[in-house]
């Protein structure tokens, strides 16, 4: 690593990288305006050596790995499924990421590809579950953050992923993903839950349902923008997001604020006002499916009652499997 080594040893021996460390890290590594794998390498070694992390160091090491990934890559925009597997390796420890920065970075190259593969945006949901589920992860080593609770820092992650993921072409909601929230509402089915959970959850769910009657669903980007949901301004965003905008984010709701909700909503009415209406009819599968994952655990959480709310108020043909539920909620 060359001058990178004198760096990392002075790392690994205070503990912190600071922001003079990281002045010499980019003197090193931009003069050619070119991220190489080499120091791609070596980047990733001062920051899981690193204790503390000056605010400086987060932002570049996010540039840096971005630039590497997303925009020095042919074709430009696009993530591989070779890059994302490397990714994964890297960023992997027991199926958690190993630091903060580095479930940063999985965000915002999620939200800056034109296209990533399934698996690598699947990991980063994953990453919210675990923290959520079994209390481990770099989101459940920051104590505002509680295993067994979604709050709202949890939720507007999810929600910056779930975005994220339509980013190529707004494709809905998959059954993966829906099975991933499903797991993570059993397991907070009880707990004192931020209310964007439950909107996020409802909304969520049926885009799924729409899609997989066959229809062509509504995008995400129309889906969850209903009843300005990605326009709300009233998510708490301290602690660990918070420190993702510090650290040069533009803000953990500003993917859904350009456009804002009121503007996709009147841009796309129009175009997608029959497909939305057709796809609306939940089928038998789907409502089997449903039906089994809601009496997984025996009891209906508010998050399951609002999405079977939302689907007696919308779907015009509601499958015999869901009326016992539906009239339970």
């Amino acid at each position: 690593m060359g001058p990178m080594s004198d760096i990392l040893a002075r790392v690994r021996q205070s503990g912190r990288v600071s922001a003079e460390d990281t002045q010499a890290v980019r003197r090193i590594v931009y003069p050619d305006m070119y991220v190489d794998k080499d120091e791609v390498e070596a980047l990733f070694a001062i920051d899981e050596t690193a204790h503390r992390r000056d605010p400086q160091w987060v932002s570049f090491f996010l540039e840096a790995l971005s630039d590497f990934l997303v925009r020095q890559k042919n074709p430009i925009g696009y993530i591989s499924e070779a890059n994302a597997r490397w990714l994964m390796k890297h960023i992997d420890r027991d199926g958690e990421v190993k630091t903060e920065t580095e479930l940063m970075l999985l965000v915002k190259i999620l939200e800056e590809a034109d296209h990533a593969p399934e698996p690598l945006f699947l990991f980063a949901m994953d990453q919210i579950r675990i923290a959520v589920l079994e209390g481990r992860g770099p989101l459940a080593r920051d104590s505002r953050l509680e295993p067994g609770r979604v709050n709202a820092a949890e939720a507007a992650l999810l929600r910056r992923v779930i975005y994220a993921y339509g980013s190529d072409g707004g494709a809905a909601i998959t059954r993966a993903e829906a099975e991933i929230l499903f797991d993570i509402n059993d397991a907070v089915a009880d707990a004192d839950n931020d209310p964007d959970w439950t909107d996020l959850f409802a909304k969520a769910l049926a885009n799924f349902l729409m899609a997989a009657s066959g229809y062509s669903a509504p995008s995400r980007e129309v889906a969850l923008a209903r009843d300005e949901w990605l326009g709300s301004g009233s998510t708490d965003v301290a602690g660990f997001v918070g420190r993702m905008a510090s650290s040069g984010f533009s803000g953990i709701l500003n993917a859904y604020r350009q456009p804002s909700a009121r503007q996709v909503m009147e841009k796309h009415n129009d175009r997608m006002a029959a497909d939305i209406a057709a796809s609306e009819t939940v089928t038998r599968m789907e409502a089997e499916w449903l039906a089994a994952r809601l009496r997984r655990d025996g009891e209906l959480s508010e998050s399951e009652k609002a999405l079977l709310r939302f689907i007696k108020e919308n779907s015009p043909d509601i499958h015999p499997a869901l009326k016992p539920l539906i009239d339970a909620a």
